[in-house]
């Protein structure tokens, strides 16, 4: 599993997944997209506006992607 947050977009993605392989995406309320892999398995989790929606530091280690 791996978690990274991009502070520019605030955008939080949980991928649980890491095999290459294609997903269809499907949100779930505004601020949530799952990506959905083959047999109809969770791939990943998106989550927007994530600073607004969940405590950044509970899901830690987290990788961040600083804007440059």
């Amino acid at each position: 599993m791996n978690i990274s947050y991009n502070d520019q977009t605030d955008l939080l993605y949980i991928r649980m997944d890491d095999s290459k392989q294609d997903v269809v995406n499907q949100r779930v309320t505004d601020d949530v997209v799952l990506d959905i892999g083959a047999e109809g398995k969770i791939i990943g989790i998106e989550i927007l506006d994530a600073s607004k929606n969940i405590h950044l530091d509970s899901v830690l280690p987290v990788s961040w992607k600083k804007a440059v």
